[in-house]
């Protein structure tokens, strides 16, 4: 994923089946990914997002994430 703010940053994200189901669900892997960015850049700035993550890695910083992603 790449992040275009004042600094354009690069980012790996890796999803396992179970984080696609815990997380998403049906949803569509790149639209998963796409909401999951837009819930960090909610709370952080491209630059402080990890270059290299399992989904599941966020829950750990923000345990909002869970209930938040499923709702969206």
């Amino acid at each position: 994923m790449t992040v275009r703010d004042r600094t354009t940053t690069t980012h790996r994200v890796r999803i396992s089946r179970a984080d696609r189901q815990n997380y998403g669900g049906s949803r569509d892997v790149a639209d998963l990914v796409r909401q999951s960015f837009e819930f960090l850049l909610a709370r952080e700035s491209n630059t402080s997002i990890l270059r290299d993550f399992d989904l599941s890695t966020i829950e750990r910083y923000f345990p909002e994430y869970p209930r938040t992603i499923r709702g969206r």
